[in-house]
C-alpha cells in the first residue's frame, strides 16, 4: 500500500488526536506560565508547556523527535516535582500524574511516526525506562499516605506515618464464634450532649474493646421522616441523650421522640410544626436537654422532662414519659424566644443547639446568620428556670450592669455577639462558660462598641444565678475571620506542678487549645502575645499582637507556600498559583482586604467546631479531630454589592436566588462598607478540586500529663471524594474536611464518624489505629454516644449528612452492639 494511503489509518487520527489534547493543554501551561513568572511564581510551567508545544507540532508532523522533546519535557517535570515536593504522594499527584498518562499517550503514536531508525529504538527504550522510574516514584511516594483496605466494612488498622502497621487478627464473628463480653451493670446513661454539662464526652464503659469491636452489629434503626423536599438547608447533628430505659432524640425539623434505648421501639414522638422557612444555615438540631425537678412528686406530669429549641425560635418541656408539654412550664409547656428580640425574618435568628443546665437554669443562647446586616438580632444569652420557664436574668452586653428583659417597647442590644455553640457548665460552681461568636458581620469591625471588642471571640464565666460575667478571656482580638468559639468548653482536672487545678479546655478554629482556670479564668498554660500582620482596610483598628499558646500542643500546619497548590492536574495547579500570588497572604491574622484577594488560613472551618475534643479523665488523653483548610476571600464594596441586588434577609425586597445567604458566595454586610465573598472551599475552577493539597483534616491525641501529641494522622478517606464531583471510591487516608466529634471509652475505643467518606469509625486512643469502620447511609456529621441498655453497650450515631458539606441527607438514627450474649 502506498505511504500517503497508509498515512490517512487509524494510526493517523490517533497521533493528531494526541497531538491535538497536548496542544489543547500545552496553550494554557504556556501562557499561565508566563503570567505566573510575572507574579514573582515558579519557572516550571512555561518551559514545560513549550516543551508540550514542541511535541504536539512535531506529532502533527509525524516526527519521532516528538517522542524526544516530550522525554526531555517528562525527564525535566520528573526532577522539578522531586526538588520541590519530595515524596510527598499526595504533592506529586498534579505534578506526576497527568505527565506520565501523557507520555503514555505519546508512545502509542510510535506506529506512525517515521519507523525503524535507531536512534528511535534507543528513545523507545529511555522512554520506557523513563516511565517505569516516574511511576515507581509515584508508588513510592503514594506507600506513606495509606493502603488500600481489603473491604469497606472490614476492620482496618490505619498507622500514623513512619509506624509499622501490626497484623490485625481477624475478629470477624463466625456462627460458632462466642462473644467475648461481660453483661453489664444498668445505669450507665448519657444525660447531656457531651455526655454531661462538663463535656468530656467519655463513657466508662468498656464492654466493646479492640478485641471485639470487629463483632459490632447494627441492632436496630430509626428514620424521622424529616427530609428535604426542594432545596432547603437540610442535614442534622444530632446527639441523643439518654437516662434510664429511654432515648431522646431530635429531628432536622425539632420533632422530639422518645425510644426504648435497648431496641429502638418508639414510645411517643412530638411535632413542634417548624416550617421549612425558618431553616437558617443549616437544618440541625444537635441536642435535647433532660431535667429532673426536685420539687415535684416522681409520678407527677412532667418530674422529669427534656427541653428542645426550635428553629423558629421556641423553647419547649415535655414530660419524658408521655410526650406531653409541660403545663406550668412558660405559656403551656413553650417560652417565645423571640421576645425582645425585634425586628428578624424567618431563619435568621434560628437556634440549633441545646440549652445548658446548669442547677436549675437553663441558659440559652442561639444561631445568628452571618453576613447578612450589622442590625442583626441580638446575641443576648438568657437564663430561664427550668421549672417555670421564667425569665431569670439576660445578659446583654449592650446594657451593662441590667440583667432584665428590656423596657416595654425596647430590645436587646442587636448585632452583640452571640453563642450558637454548646455551652458547657459547673454546677459547685454555679458557672455557665460560653464559647463567643462575632459581633455582627464577621469580617467588618469599624462601629462595635467597647464591650462587644472586649467579649467577641472570647471564653465568657458567667454565675448562673445572676447573670453576671464572672471572668473572661479572648481568643482572638478585634476578630475580622469569623474565628468564633465553635467547639463547647471541656471541664476537666488538669494536671499541673501544683496538682490538678479544675480547667476548662476551650479548643478553637486556630487550632489551638486555650486551657485556663474554670473558676477564676487564669490561664494554666502559657499564653504569648505575637506581632499579628497588619494593614488591609482597618490599619488603625487591627490589633498589633494576638495570642498564642507556647507550652501545650497545638494543631497549627505551616503557613501556605506557593508549592502547597494542588489539584488533578498541572493546568489546575498551575491556576491555583497563580491565584496564590495575586492574593494577599501574611499567614494566620492576614488582614481583610478589598483591592485583591486574601487568603485566610487556618479558614473559618478550620481547627475545631462544635464537635469540641474528648478527653478520658482516668489516662489523661485528649483526643481532637481539626480541618486543614484555607478561605479565599475578597471585601466587596458596598456600591457594587448593592448593583448586583445582594440583600440581607430582613429587605423587604430579599431574593434567596441571589448570591446572598448565610455562607453564600457573596453575603451582603449591610449597613457596613463592604460585603464579603468567601471561597470556604478555594476549589479548582476545572476538576472541582480543592486548591490546597491534602490532607483537608485530621485526627490527634494529645497526653495531658506530658503535654506530648501520642499521634497526629489525616482523617478521612477520599472514597466519597474526586474530580468533577465523582466519588473516586479509593478507600485511602486522604484527610477530609470533617465536622461533629467522638465519644472515648473506657476500654480506650474513640468512635467518630464527622469526615466526608460517611463512615463510621473505632480508634485505638493510644496508638491512632483504626480498628473497625461501617458505612453509613448518609453523612455521618453528628457526634455518636454510647451507654448501657439491657446488659449491653449500645453505640448510637445520627445519620442526617450535612448540606454544607456536601454529605448525603438522611435522617437516620442507627444503633451498633455486640451480639446477643450466648448463654
Amino acid at each position: 500500500m502506498a505511504r500517503g494511503e497508509n498515512a490517512r489509518g487509524a494510526a493517523f487520527w490517533w497521533a493528531m488526536l494526541v497531538a491535538t489534547i497536548i496542544l489543547i493543554f500545552g496553550l494554557p501551561i504556556a501562557a499561565g506560565g508566563v503570567w505566573l513568572i510575572a507574579l514573582g511564581g515558579s519557572w516550571y510551567y512555561l518551559p514545560a508547556g513549550i516543551g508540550l508545544l514542541a511535541t504536539a507540532i512535531l506529532l502533527y508532523r509525524r516526527s519521532s523527535a516528538a517522542i524526544w522533546v516530550y522525554l526531555v519535557t517528562f525527564i525535566g517535570t520528573l526532577i522539578w516535582a522531586l526538588w520541590e515536593a519530595g515524596f510527598n504522594g499526595w504533592a506529586q499527584v498534579p505534578r506526576l500524574v497527568a505527565p506520565s498518562v501523557v507520555l503514555i499517550l505519546v508512545l502509542t503514536t510510535l506506529p506512525e511516526l517515521r519507523k525503524g531508525d535507531w536512534p528511535l529504538r534507543r528513545g523507545m527504550a529511555a522512554a520506557a525506562v523513563t516511565i517505569i522510574a516516574g511511576l515507581g516514584v509515584v508508588g513510592i511516594s503514594q506507600s506513606g499516605v495509606g493502603r488500600l483496605m481489603a473491604q469497606e466494612n472490614a476492620p482496618v488498622i490505619e498507622t500514623p506515618p513512619a509506624e509499622a502497621a501490626p497484623a490485625l487478627p481477624d475478629i470477624a464473628p463466625t456462627a460458632a464464634a462466642t462473644p467475648t463480653y461481660v453483661t453489664l451493670e444498668t445505669g450507665v446513661d448519657w444525660p447531656a450532649y457531651g455526655g454531661t454539662h462538663k463535656a468530656t464526652r467519655y463513657s466508662p464503659l468498656e464492654q466493646i474493646t479492640r478485641d471485639n469491636v470487629g463483632q459490632l452489629e447494627q441492632i436496630w434503626e430509626f428514620r424521622t421522616g424529616d427530609l428535604p423536599t426542594d432545596d432547603e438547608a437540610f442535614g442534622n447533628q444530632n446527639t441523643p441523650v439518654k437516662v434510664g430505659d429511654r432515648l431522646y432524640l431530635c429531628s432536622a425539623l425539632n420533632k422530639i421522640t422518645a425510644l426504648d434505648a435497648a431496641t429502638g421501639t418508639q414510645f411517643w414522638t412530638y411535632d413542634p410544626v417548624v416550617s421549612t422557612d425558618a431553616i437558617g444555615y443549616n437544618a440541625s438540631c444537635r441536642g435535647l436537654v433532660y431535667f429532673e425537678d426536685p420539687t415535684a412528686p416522681a409520678d407527677q406530669l412532667c418530674a422529669t422532662r427534656v427541653v428542645n429549641l426550635t428553629h423558629d425560635a421556641r423553647m419547649i418541656a415535655l414530660d419524658t414519659e408521655t410526650g406531653q408539654p409541660c403545663p406550668d412550664f412558660g405559656n403551656a409547656g413553650i417560652v417565645n424566644l423571640l421576645e425582645g428580640i425585634g425586628d428578624t425574618a424567618p431563619g435568621f435568628y434560628a437556634p440549633t443547639s441545646p440549652p445548658t443546665l446548669v442547677r436549675d437554669v437553663l441558659v440559652v443562647g442561639s444561631q445568628v446568620s452571618d453576613g447578612q446586616t450589622r442590625e442583626a438580632p441580638s446575641g443576648v444569652i438568657r437564663g430561664y428556670s427550668a421549672v417555670t420557664g421564667e425569665l431569670e436574668w439576660a445578659w446583654d452586653m449592650g446594657r451593662p450592669g441590667e440583667t432584665g428583659a428590656p423596657p416595654e417597647g425596647e430590645v436587646y442590644t442587636p448585632g452583640t455577639p452571640n453563642v450558637w455553640t454548646i455551652a458547657s457548665g459547673d454546677d459547685e460552681l454555679g458557672l455557665v462558660y460560653l464559647p463567643m461568636g462575632n459581633s455582627a458581620v464577621d469580617y467588618w469591625g469599624g462601629d462595635r462598641s467597647e464591650a462587644e471588642n472586649t467579649y467577641s471571640t472570647a471564653i465568657v464565666a458567667l454565675d448562673v444565678e445572676t447573670g453576671q460575667v464572672r471572668w473572661h478571656y479572648q481568643t482572638v482580638h478585634y476578630d475580622v475571620w469569623d474565628y468564633d468559639l465553635g467547639g463547647q468548653g471541656t471541664l476537666v482536672d488538669f494536671p499541673t506542678a501544683d496538682g490538678p487545678v479544675p480547667a476548662i479546655i476551650m479548643p478553637s478554629k486556630q487550632a489551638q487549645f486555650y486551657i485556663l482556670n474554670r473558676e477564676t479564668g487564669e490561664p494554666l498554660v502559657t499564653i504569648e502575645e505575637r506581632p499579628a500582620p497588619q494593614g488591609g482596610v482597618e490599619p488603625e483598628r487591627l490589633s498589633p499582637t494576638q495570642p498564642y499558646v507556647t507550652d501545650f500542643p497545638n494543631l497549627l500546619k505551616p503557613e501556605l507556600t506557593e508549592a502547597d497548590m494542588w489539584g488533578a492536574t498541572p493546568l489546575d495547579q498551575l491556576w491555583c498559583r497563580i491565584q496564590f500570588h495575586q492574593a494577599s497572604y501574611a499567614g494566620v491574622y492576614t488582614p481583610p482586604t478589598v483591592d485583591q484577594p486574601w487568603i485566610q488560613f487556618p479558614g473559618y472551618n478550620g481547627g475545631s467546631d462544635w464537635g469540641g475534643v474528648a478527653v478520658d479523665p482516668t489516662k489523661g488523653i485528649m483526643i481532637a479531630n481539626y480541618n486543614n483548610m484555607p478561605n479565599y476571600n475578597q471585601l466587596v464594596p458596598r456600591e457594587e454589592v448593592d448593583a448586583l441586588g445582594v440583600l440581607p434577609i430582613t429587605d423587604p425586597n430579599y431574593d434567596p436566588d441571589t448570591e446572598s445567604g448565610s455562607h453564600g458566595s457573596l453575603s451582603p454586610q449591610a449597613l457596613t462598607p463592604y460585603g464579603i465573598r468567601v471561597n470556604a472551599g478555594w476549589r479548582v475552577p476545572f476538576t472541582g478540586l480543592l486548591c490546597k493539597e491534602p490532607p483537608y483534616g485530621g485526627i490527634a491525641a494529645i497526653d495531658l500529663n506530658t503535654r506530648q501529641v501520642l499521634w497526629d494522622r489525616p482523617f478521612g478517606s477520599a472514597r466519597k471524594n474526586g474530580p468533577f464531583g465523582i466519588p473516586s471510591m479509593l478507600p485511602v487516608d486522604i484527610g477530609t474536611p470533617n465536622n461533629g466529634g467522638g465519644v472515648i471509652t473506657a476500654s480506650g475505643l474513640f468512635f467518630i464518624a464527622a469526615a466526608t467518606d460517611d463512615i463510621l469509625r473505632a480508634i485505638d486512643i493510644e496508638t491512632g489505629e483504626e480498628v473497625w469502620q461501617v458505612v453509613l447511609p448518609a453523612g455521618g456529621q453528628a457526634t455518636p454516644m454510647t451507654y448501657e441498655a439491657g446488659g449491653r453497650q449500645i453505640v448510637v450515631i445520627n445519620a442526617g449528612g450535612h448540606d454544607f458539606m456536601e454529605t448525603p441527607i438522611g435522617d437516620y438514627f442507627i444503633a451498633y452492639a455486640l451480639p446477643q450474649q450466648v448463654e
